[in-house]
């Protein structure tokens, strides 16, 4: 697919995919200040309450507002199916899913039984549309049938189970049910992270890596069967510890040691295509991406590490590297490269319909690089300290929490930036006005 082959006509109003991805830096800067407000105690396991209200603010507010909005986008272009009444459904999941994120981030940062009782319906009701709208879109009325809906689909699927496990979790916590919580919070964050972040990372990067990164098209092998790899290897790794031993420790380990393969051979793999870009000129989007990627190769071999060595899977500071590897290394890197191009995109792209010939912005004035190569370098800061902190809380988590609040204002300011620059474009009747040198 390429940029030409877009229609406008297709895509739903500019507001409908902004309204998400103005949220999502600001559960961002929540994410940080409560970060800075826990200090170190939030450090000390991956179980205490600060840590988890934290990272579900990260996960369901920052990525699944930015992952919703792309969604919203998406289906329309990259698989024929226009959104039904798009601001309508825009707002049925937007807004539950803004109260419900930062309800359950409170309740379980603050260990209140309330928020989280009063976020599970909200959340239920968001992402019930979510998936119906999507699964319906690419189930059933999709007009194209390629890699990207495949994983796509795939990726629906394993958000699903995740959120059917975060909701037997929630009624755990709340002393409704009584559940082996370790088994149940280890299968939440497989399908998580591995199965709804990474498989829709990877569906959109078979088409967004070569469209906007001007690289090589993905080898049809691994467009083919990358993505049901990976998703097999999970459900095999889900239903090991229905074995009897030893045949469960070694379908874990056999299946570990398959997803590991597969999430390094996605990072490896870009990067060549990225090296082979048409177009040599800096692009801080590819910095994101070659940060994220970098991170995930890390956390894949940190991961199989983990399963080969009992004394490093039992340490404090294994899980908490792992996730901010996958989290804030590979998914918040990836997803706010991501960000950077859609919306400058997004803003040329509906501009260019509504301003006269010659007066729609350069898509480099929308969000200048020297803007965004700012936020990069503040987040790439935020990387070391962040693992720093994993082994010395104190007095790490400061620095880590300050580097995350300066990105998430940086990020806020830069999408605000564009923002209003599309309203003054309409208002005014001409293009880019004065964009930041």
């Amino acid at each position: 697919m390429s940029i030409a082959s877009l229609s406008l006509e297709q895509a739903p109003p500019i507001s409908v995919p902004f309204r998400f991805f103005l949220s999502a830096p600001l559960f961002l800067l929540l994410a940080a200040l409560a970060l800075l407000a826990a200090g170190p105690d939030a450090l000390q396991s991956r179980w205490t309450p600060a840590l988890l209200g934290i990272t579900h603010l990260l996960t369901l507010g920052c990525m699944g507002m930015v992952m919703s909005g792309a969604m919203m986008q998406l289906l329309p272009v990259l698989a024929g199916t226009p959104v039904p009444n798009p601001r309508g459904v825009a707002w049925a999941i937007h807004l539950p899913l803004l109260a419900g994120s930062a309800l359950l981030g409170g309740g379980l940062y603050s260990g209140a039984t309330l928020p989280i009782i009063l976020a599970v319906p909200l959340l239920a009701f968001a992402f019930a549309v979510f998936l119906g709208l999507s699964v319906y879109s690419l189930a059933v009325r999709a007009q194209a049938h390629n890699a990207t809906t495949r994983a796509m689909l795939m990726a629906l699927v394993a958000l699903l189970f995740t959120i059917v496990l975060g909701l037997l979790l929630a009624a755990a916590i709340t002393g409704l049910l009584d559940l082996p919580m370790p088994q149940l919070a280890a299968l939440h964050v497989g399908w998580g992270l591995l199965g709804w972040t990474a498989l829709l990372v990877i569906g959109v990067a078979y088409q967004v890596v070569p469209m906007f990164q001007l690289t090589p098209p993905y080898p049809k092998a691994v467009a083919r069967w990358l993505g049901g790899t990976l998703f097999a290897l999970l459900l095999l790794w889900s239903f090991h510890p229905l074995l009897p031993e030893p045949a469960s420790g070694i379908l874990a380990l056999v299946a570990a040691c398959g997803l590991a393969a597969c999430v390094a051979a996605f990072s490896v793999i870009t990067l060549r295509l990225q090296h082979k870009r048409r177009r040599k000129v800096p692009d801080i989007t590819m910095e994101f991406w070659r940060t994220g990627l970098a991170c995930l190769l890390a956390a894949s071999v940190l991961w199989l590490a983990g399963q080969l060595s009992g004394a490093l899977a039992d340490s404090t500071f294994y899980p908490l590297a792992l996730g901010i590897l996958f989290l804030v290394g590979f998914a918040l890197s990836v997803i706010q490269g991501m960000l950077y191009k859609i919306v400058s995109f997004l803003v040329w792209f509906h501009l260019q319909g509504k301003l006269p010939v010659g007066k729609t912005p350069n898509m480099k004035d929308i969000i200048s690089d020297r803007a965004a190569r700012r936020h990069w370098r503040a987040h790439l800061i935020s990387l070391p300290f962040c693992l720093a902190a994993a082994l010395w809380p104190w007095p790490w988590v400061y620095a880590a929490g300050g580097a995350l609040l300066l990105g998430a204002a940086l990020l806020l300011a830069n999408l605000a930036r564009a923002s209003n620059l599309y309203r003054h474009a309409l208002a005014n009747g001409h293009g880019a006005g004065h964009p930041e040198k």
